[in-house]
Order: C-alpha cells, then structure tokens, then sequence
C-alpha cells in the first residue's frame, strides 16, 4: 500500500520524531500549519493502511511508525524498477548515471561502495 503526497509529510515528521502527540505533528509542518482535523484525518488514513499506530495517554495519543523509512523508500525503489525498467535494476543503474548530475567524485565515490558490494557478495 502507498501513501499520499500529504501521508507521506507527515510521515517524513513522525520519522524524524520517532513518537509524537498530535501536537508535536502539527509544530513540525511549516506555516501556515494545516488543520488539526485534516492532520487527524491523515493519522487515522495512515493508521488504516498499517503504517501508524498510537498508544493512549488518558485522552491523547501518541503516535509512532509502524513502517521503517528505509524499508518504505526500498519498496518505492524496487516498485520503480519494476514498472519503469522492466524489473532490471542494471537498466536502473545505467539511467541513475547517466542522467543524474552526478560529480566525477560522486561517480568514483559510487563505484567505491559498488566495488565493496562486489566484494561482500563474493565471500
């Protein structure tokens, strides 16, 4: 299941702040700050998708991730790769490269950690 561009912001703040109250949420967006009802809104959609949950503190909740940020951005990758490279992550790679802006020292500092992922799968 995916997340709406707004879900997603909100998201991105509960991950930074790894457990927040409702109000802690709505200080993080910047101004001019969305409407409690439409933050709760967000919250209980998120809560139905799996990717939030919250613990109660006599009437307020505490909400917290449910869903790792680096397994959420592997899943958008993957699914990228699949529908837009035919599932061929080496058509990925060749497209990242050449069509990014990447430095020559971005390039060679990529190559360092491709040559150290070669290494790792050979032992």
């Amino acid at each position: 299941m995916q997340l709406t561009k707004a879900e997603e912001q909100l998201m991105e703040y509960l991950w930074q702040l790894e457990k927040a109250f409702l109000k802690d949420l709505i200080e993080a967006f910047p101004d001019p700050k969305p409407a409690t009802t439409t933050v709760v809104t967000l919250l209980k959609r998120m809560q139905d998708k799996g990717f939030v949950d919250h613990k109660l503190f006599g009437n307020s909740r505490q909400y917290y991730p449910l869903v790792k940020k680096a397994d959420y951005f592997s899943k958008h990758v993957n699914g990228m790769i699949k529908n837009f490279f035919n599932d061929s992550a080496l058509q990925f790679a060749s497209f990242f490269t050449k069509s990014t802006k990447l430095s020559a020292k971005e390039l060679e500092e990529l190559r360092k950690i491709i040559d150290q992922e070669i290494e790792k799968k050979k032992k």
